[in-house]
């Protein structure tokens, strides 16, 4: 049975943009193929929850690859996309001033395909936050249907 979303998401205006894709860089040090995160929709006041958005391109590195004929996106750069819109969160915190590196993923689940010119509406919320870690959730959307959820763990460094 499919979890429910981490927050509601009917009042948010999804053609919005809270954080253009160079606002993004400005705080991601991710770049490149390695950047999977392209703009931020909504972010509540608090930067405790967050809905970015990644569209999901036919010229991306791993198309070629995974899998010939048929390219599915890596279900590996679908919790990279996420865990980039939790740190992206964080990060704006003053209590966060390093690089937030990826430590841990659990309760992770794929529950859909997501493939080019597909559009992954990500979701974040915070678990907990201290001075030198943090813990959130993540949703990937497609279409409106879940496909990933997970739980990030994030370290300053």
């Amino acid at each position: 049975m499919p979890s429910e979303l981490l927050f509601d998401i009917s009042g948010i205006d999804m053609s919005g943009v809270a954080a253009s894709r160079e606002e993004v860089g400005r705080i991601l040090l991710q770049t490149g193929d390695m950047r999977h995160l392209d703009f931020v929709v909504w972010q509540d006041a608090t930067l405790a929850c967050g809905l970015g958005v990644k569209d999901v391109r036919a010229d991306e590195f791993w198309v070629k690859g995974h899998i010939p004929g048929r390219p599915l996106l890596p279900g590996v750069l679908m919790i990279e996309a996420g865990a980039q819109l939790c740190s992206f969160l964080q990060q704006q915190k003053s209590v966060f001033d390093g690089f937030l590196a990826f430590t841990r993923c659990d309760d992770c689940v794929f529950r859909g395909q997501v493939v080019p010119g597909d559009r992954l509406v990500l979701l974040a919320k915070e678990v907990e936050a201290g001075r030198r870690r943090f813990v959130s959730r993540t949703q990937g959307l497609v279409d409106g249907k879940l496909v990933f959820e997970a739980t990030i763990t994030g370290m300053r460094i």
